[in-house]
Protein backbone atom coordinates (compact mmCIF):
# COMPACT_ATOMS: atom_id res chain seq x y z
CA UNK A 1 0.00 0.00 0.00
CA UNK A 2 3.02 2.05 1.18
CA UNK A 3 4.76 1.68 -2.48
CA UNK A 4 1.45 2.70 -4.34
CA UNK A 5 0.62 5.65 -2.33
CA UNK A 6 4.34 6.66 -3.25
CA UNK A 7 3.77 5.85 -6.91
CA UNK A 8 0.90 8.12 -7.34
CA UNK A 9 2.53 10.53 -5.01
CA UNK A 10 5.38 11.27 -7.18
CA UNK A 11 2.74 10.60 -10.64
CA UNK A 12 1.32 13.65 -8.66
CA UNK A 13 4.29 15.50 -8.34
CA UNK A 14 5.07 15.08 -12.29
CA UNK A 15 2.12 15.87 -13.36
CA UNK A 16 1.63 18.64 -10.76
CA UNK A 17 5.19 20.25 -12.17
CA UNK A 18 3.36 20.34 -15.86
CA UNK A 19 0.60 22.13 -14.93
CA UNK A 20 2.57 24.57 -13.00
CA UNK A 21 4.40 25.26 -15.57
CA UNK A 22 1.51 25.74 -17.90
CA UNK A 23 -0.21 27.62 -15.51
CA UNK A 24 2.58 30.36 -14.71
CA UNK A 25 2.80 31.07 -18.72
CA UNK A 26 -1.36 31.72 -18.74
CA UNK A 27 -0.85 33.54 -15.81
CA UNK A 28 1.93 35.90 -17.29
CA UNK A 29 -0.36 36.51 -20.49
CA UNK A 30 -3.52 36.83 -18.08
CA UNK A 31 -2.22 38.92 -15.88
CA UNK A 32 -0.69 41.40 -18.74
CA UNK A 33 -2.75 41.46 -21.26
CA UNK A 34 -6.08 40.57 -19.85
CA UNK A 35 -6.28 37.49 -22.74
CA UNK A 36 -7.29 33.87 -21.62
CA UNK A 37 -5.39 32.00 -24.00
CA UNK A 38 -7.21 28.69 -25.08
CA UNK A 39 -4.48 27.86 -27.49
CA UNK A 40 -2.01 27.84 -24.52
CA UNK A 41 -2.13 23.90 -24.87
CA UNK A 42 -1.31 23.97 -28.25
CA UNK A 43 1.85 25.76 -28.16
CA UNK A 44 2.87 22.56 -25.65
CA UNK A 45 2.37 20.15 -28.31
CA UNK A 46 4.49 22.22 -30.96
CA UNK A 47 7.19 22.55 -28.49
CA UNK A 48 7.09 18.60 -27.98
CA UNK A 49 6.83 17.86 -31.81
CA UNK A 50 9.67 20.55 -32.35
CA UNK A 51 11.68 18.41 -30.07
CA UNK A 52 10.97 15.75 -31.88
CA UNK A 53 11.67 16.67 -35.34
CA UNK A 54 15.09 18.14 -34.11
CA UNK A 55 16.30 14.95 -32.08
CA UNK A 56 17.64 13.14 -34.94
CA UNK A 57 19.93 16.40 -35.69
CA UNK A 58 20.88 17.59 -32.23
CA UNK A 59 19.98 14.65 -30.12
CA UNK A 60 18.00 14.82 -26.84
CA UNK A 61 19.52 17.90 -25.13
CA UNK A 62 20.21 19.84 -27.86
CA UNK A 63 16.49 19.71 -28.64
CA UNK A 64 15.48 20.23 -25.23
CA UNK A 65 17.51 23.76 -25.00
CA UNK A 66 16.36 24.62 -28.94
CA UNK A 67 12.40 23.81 -29.00
CA UNK A 68 11.09 26.29 -26.22
CA UNK A 69 13.47 29.41 -27.54
CA UNK A 70 11.42 27.83 -31.05
CA UNK A 71 7.91 28.22 -29.41
CA UNK A 72 8.44 31.80 -27.74
CA UNK A 73 9.64 32.46 -31.11
CA UNK A 74 6.64 30.98 -32.75
CA UNK A 75 4.51 32.45 -29.87
CA UNK A 76 5.71 35.84 -30.37
CA UNK A 77 5.06 36.11 -33.93
CA UNK A 78 1.40 34.58 -33.17
CA UNK A 79 1.19 37.91 -30.66
CA UNK A 80 2.43 39.84 -33.35
CA UNK A 81 0.60 38.60 -35.98
CA UNK A 82 -3.26 37.84 -34.28
CA UNK A 83 -3.28 38.76 -30.27
CA UNK A 84 -2.46 41.77 -30.22
CA UNK A 85 -5.81 42.96 -32.78
CA UNK A 86 -8.09 41.96 -29.93
CA UNK A 87 -6.26 43.62 -26.86
CA UNK A 88 -8.70 46.67 -27.20
CA UNK A 89 -11.56 44.47 -27.84
CA UNK A 90 -13.95 42.89 -25.56
CA UNK A 91 -13.35 39.94 -23.77
CA UNK A 92 -15.31 37.21 -25.90
CA UNK A 93 -12.97 38.71 -29.07
CA UNK A 94 -9.45 36.75 -27.02
CA UNK A 95 -11.59 33.85 -26.74
CA UNK A 96 -12.95 33.30 -29.87
CA UNK A 97 -9.33 33.97 -31.33
CA UNK A 98 -7.46 31.71 -29.26
CA UNK A 99 -9.85 29.05 -29.24
CA UNK A 100 -10.07 29.21 -32.58
CA UNK A 101 -6.74 29.26 -32.92
CA UNK A 102 -5.98 25.97 -31.32
CA UNK A 103 -8.05 24.17 -33.19
CA UNK A 104 -5.96 25.55 -36.62
CA UNK A 105 -2.65 24.55 -34.20
CA UNK A 106 -3.92 21.21 -33.39
CA UNK A 107 -4.70 20.48 -37.14
CA UNK A 108 -1.52 21.95 -38.09
CA UNK A 109 0.25 18.91 -35.88
CA UNK A 110 -2.05 16.15 -37.64
CA UNK A 111 -0.61 17.32 -40.87
CA UNK A 112 2.94 17.89 -40.66
CA UNK A 113 3.42 15.24 -37.85
CA UNK A 114 0.21 12.41 -38.20
CA UNK A 115 -2.37 10.99 -36.25
CA UNK A 116 -1.03 8.38 -34.32
CA UNK A 117 1.03 8.95 -31.06
CA UNK A 118 4.86 9.19 -31.62
CA UNK A 119 7.63 8.70 -28.83
CA UNK A 120 10.05 11.08 -28.17
CA UNK A 121 13.48 9.25 -27.43
CA UNK A 122 15.17 10.19 -23.92
CA UNK A 123 18.82 9.25 -23.04
CA UNK A 124 19.03 5.61 -22.01
CA UNK A 125 20.82 6.93 -18.51
CA UNK A 126 17.29 8.60 -17.41
CA UNK A 127 15.59 5.44 -18.16
CA UNK A 128 17.24 3.85 -15.04
CA UNK A 129 15.05 3.48 -11.56
CA UNK A 130 17.18 5.35 -9.16
CA UNK A 131 16.92 2.29 -6.59
CA UNK A 132 15.66 -1.17 -6.98
CA UNK A 133 13.07 -0.09 -4.17
CA UNK A 134 11.08 2.93 -6.03
CA UNK A 135 11.52 1.53 -9.73
CA UNK A 136 9.15 4.16 -10.58
CA UNK A 137 11.03 6.48 -9.66
CA UNK A 138 13.11 6.76 -13.09
CA UNK A 139 16.37 9.55 -13.15
CA UNK A 140 14.07 11.21 -16.10
CA UNK A 141 11.37 12.06 -13.18
CA UNK A 142 13.81 13.39 -10.96
CA UNK A 143 15.61 15.08 -14.38
CA UNK A 144 11.89 16.89 -14.80
CA UNK A 145 11.31 18.36 -11.50
CA UNK A 146 14.94 19.57 -11.82
CA UNK A 147 14.06 21.36 -14.81
CA UNK A 148 10.90 22.46 -13.24
CA UNK A 149 12.61 23.91 -10.47
CA UNK A 150 15.19 25.74 -12.32
CA UNK A 151 12.46 27.47 -14.50
CA UNK A 152 10.48 28.28 -12.19
CA UNK A 153 13.42 29.53 -10.11
CA UNK A 154 14.79 31.64 -13.56
CA UNK A 155 11.27 33.41 -14.40
CA UNK A 156 10.93 34.61 -10.83
CA UNK A 157 14.84 35.88 -10.89
CA UNK A 158 13.79 37.55 -14.24
CA UNK A 159 10.60 39.15 -12.50
CA UNK A 160 12.10 40.63 -9.89
CA UNK A 161 15.89 41.62 -10.84
CA UNK A 162 15.75 42.37 -14.97
CA UNK A 163 14.16 45.32 -16.14
CA UNK A 164 11.94 44.14 -18.22
CA UNK A 165 10.63 41.72 -15.37
CA UNK A 166 9.91 44.76 -13.21
CA UNK A 167 7.88 46.60 -16.28
CA UNK A 168 6.01 43.26 -16.68
CA UNK A 169 5.13 43.38 -12.78
CA UNK A 170 4.30 47.36 -13.05
CA UNK A 171 2.16 46.84 -15.80
CA UNK A 172 -0.15 43.90 -14.18
CA UNK A 173 -0.51 46.97 -11.85
CA UNK A 174 -1.32 50.13 -13.72
CA UNK A 175 -0.56 49.55 -17.63
CA UNK A 176 -1.64 53.13 -18.25
CA UNK A 177 1.14 54.46 -16.07
CA UNK A 178 3.23 52.29 -17.42
CA UNK A 179 2.80 53.18 -20.91
CA UNK A 180 2.65 57.01 -19.59
CA UNK A 181 6.23 56.40 -18.66
CA UNK A 182 7.48 56.16 -22.25
CA UNK A 183 7.71 52.04 -21.93
CA UNK A 184 6.49 50.19 -25.03
CA UNK A 185 3.66 48.72 -23.71
CA UNK A 186 3.17 46.64 -27.35
CA UNK A 187 6.79 45.30 -27.32
CA UNK A 188 6.50 44.76 -23.51
CA UNK A 189 2.99 42.48 -24.02
CA UNK A 190 4.80 40.65 -26.97
CA UNK A 191 7.70 39.78 -25.10
CA UNK A 192 5.99 38.56 -22.13
CA UNK A 193 3.76 36.42 -24.38
CA UNK A 194 6.69 34.77 -25.42
CA UNK A 195 8.08 34.21 -22.19
CA UNK A 196 4.50 32.30 -21.43
CA UNK A 197 5.07 30.29 -24.83
CA UNK A 198 8.53 29.62 -23.76
CA UNK A 199 7.30 27.62 -20.44
CA UNK A 200 4.70 25.98 -22.63
CA UNK A 201 7.12 24.92 -24.94
CA UNK A 202 9.51 23.51 -22.50
CA UNK A 203 6.53 21.97 -20.91
CA UNK A 204 5.76 19.95 -24.17
CA UNK A 205 9.45 19.04 -24.23
CA UNK A 206 9.66 17.23 -21.07
CA UNK A 207 6.05 15.78 -21.21
CA UNK A 208 6.73 14.14 -24.95
CA UNK A 209 9.55 12.44 -23.24
CA UNK A 210 7.01 11.08 -20.50
CA UNK A 211 3.86 10.19 -22.18
CA UNK A 212 4.63 10.80 -26.07
CA UNK A 213 3.20 12.71 -28.46
CA UNK A 214 -0.04 13.44 -29.96
CA UNK A 215 -1.85 16.24 -31.53
CA UNK A 216 -4.15 16.65 -28.19
CA UNK A 217 -1.52 16.29 -25.91
CA UNK A 218 -2.15 20.16 -24.81
CA UNK A 219 -6.06 19.52 -23.75
CA UNK A 220 -5.79 17.22 -20.48
CA UNK A 221 -3.51 19.65 -19.56
CA UNK A 222 -4.89 23.37 -20.38
CA UNK A 223 -8.00 22.85 -18.24
CA UNK A 224 -6.06 21.61 -15.14
CA UNK A 225 -3.94 24.40 -15.88
CA UNK A 226 -6.85 27.28 -15.82
CA UNK A 227 -7.68 25.37 -12.28
CA UNK A 228 -4.69 26.03 -10.52
CA UNK A 229 -4.55 29.72 -11.56
CA UNK A 230 -8.12 29.98 -9.85
CA UNK A 231 -7.19 27.94 -7.05
CA UNK A 232 -3.86 29.89 -6.34
CA UNK A 233 -5.16 33.69 -7.12
CA UNK A 234 -5.39 35.25 -10.12
CA UNK A 235 -2.14 37.79 -10.22
CA UNK A 236 -0.59 35.78 -8.20
CA UNK A 237 3.06 33.69 -9.35
CA UNK A 238 3.29 32.06 -6.46
CA UNK A 239 -0.19 31.29 -5.98
CA UNK A 240 -0.30 29.69 -9.09
CA UNK A 241 2.85 27.60 -8.33
CA UNK A 242 0.83 26.37 -5.17
CA UNK A 243 -2.24 25.60 -7.29
CA UNK A 244 -0.66 23.28 -9.62
CA UNK A 245 1.07 21.17 -7.39
CA UNK A 246 -1.64 21.27 -5.22
CA UNK A 247 -4.19 20.06 -7.61
CA UNK A 248 -1.83 17.76 -9.18
CA UNK A 249 -1.19 15.87 -5.71
CA UNK A 250 -4.83 16.09 -4.78
CA UNK A 251 -6.10 13.75 -8.47
CA UNK A 252 -2.85 11.29 -7.73
CA UNK A 253 -3.75 10.85 -4.57
CA UNK A 254 -7.61 10.60 -4.75
CA UNK A 255 -6.54 7.86 -7.79
CA UNK A 256 -5.09 5.53 -4.40
CA UNK A 257 -8.36 5.69 -2.76
CA UNK A 258 -11.42 6.19 -5.29
CA UNK A 259 -10.01 6.37 -9.14
CA UNK A 260 -13.22 7.42 -10.43
CA UNK A 261 -12.81 10.85 -8.65
CA UNK A 262 -9.54 11.46 -9.58
CA UNK A 263 -10.51 14.22 -12.16
CA UNK A 264 -13.12 15.65 -10.18
CA UNK A 265 -11.39 16.42 -6.89
CA UNK A 266 -9.67 18.92 -8.77
CA UNK A 267 -12.75 20.63 -9.77
CA UNK A 268 -13.60 20.11 -5.87
CA UNK A 269 -10.71 21.79 -4.54
CA UNK A 270 -11.57 24.72 -6.76
CA UNK A 271 -15.20 25.28 -5.61
CA UNK A 272 -14.22 24.94 -2.26
CA UNK A 273 -11.51 27.61 -2.40
CA UNK A 274 -13.65 29.78 -4.00
CA UNK A 275 -16.26 29.64 -1.47
CA UNK A 276 -14.08 30.18 1.15
CA UNK A 277 -12.07 32.81 -0.51
CA UNK A 278 -13.57 33.47 -3.57
CA UNK A 279 -9.88 35.54 -5.22
CA UNK A 280 -7.77 31.96 -4.86
CA UNK A 281 -5.09 31.00 -2.12
CA UNK A 282 -2.88 34.05 -2.34
CA UNK A 283 -5.24 35.95 -5.18
CA UNK A 284 -4.77 39.73 -4.85
CA UNK A 285 -6.87 41.61 -8.08
CA UNK A 286 -4.38 42.94 -10.40
CA UNK A 287 -1.19 41.80 -7.90
CA UNK A 288 1.41 39.78 -9.80
CA UNK A 289 3.87 38.44 -6.79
Amino acid sequence: MLQLVLFNLTNGLIVGAFYVLMALGLSLIINLSNVVNFAHGNFLAIGGYLAYTLTPYLGFWGALLVSPFLTAVFGYVIEKLLIRHVYARNHIYSLLLTFGLGFILQDACRYLWGPSPLPLGIPDILSIPVTADLFFVTWYRVFMVAIVIAAVGGLFALLRYTRVGMRIRAGTLDLDTVSALGVNVAALRSYNFAVGSFLAGLAGVLAAGQIGLNPNMGDDLIMPSFIAIIVGGVGSLTGTLLGGLLIGVAAALTTVFYPAGAEAVIYIIMAIVLLIRPRGLLGEEGMLT
